[in-house]
């Protein structure tokens, strides 16, 4: 089993940037694909972002491409996902995750772990 808790979310303005964090225990995190995801109110669950158990490489979103930046640190078992240039319509419950089957995927039945989310809001 996995355990996934992220932090690092909250209010902001457009155009300013928030790093979310998301902590992983249980079993062998190195193993692991990890991915990001946003839930607007209303909106299904979207693929945002995900990255090799290397990070050597990382898969976005199209509305995210250029601004958002996730990343890895293993010896901390910890993923990042750096947001740059916020607009209001990244306002979202952002949901960590992660598969054990090696590769990146961007459909959420294909994570096998996630967790509880965080709340971004972008105001305008």
């Amino acid at each position: 089993q996995v355990q996934l808790v992220e932090s690092g979310g909250g209010l902001v303005q457009a155009g300013d940037s928030l790093r979310l964090s998301c902590a992983a225990s249980g079993r062998g995190f190195i193993s692991l694909v990890m991915g990001w995801f946003r839930q607007a109110p209303g909106k299904e669950r979207e693929f945002v972002a995900a990255i090799t158990w290397s990070g050597g490489t990382t898969y976005y979103a199209d509305s995210v491409k250029g601004r958002f930046t996730i990343s890895r640190d293993n010896a901390k078992n910890t993923v990042y996902l750096q947001m740059n240039s916020l607009k209001p319509e990244d306002t979202a419950v952002y949901y960590c995750a992660a598969n054990d089957k090696g590769g990146i995927y961007t459909t959420v039945s294909l994570y096998d772990y996630w967790g509880q989310g965080t709340q971004v809001t972008v105001s305008s």
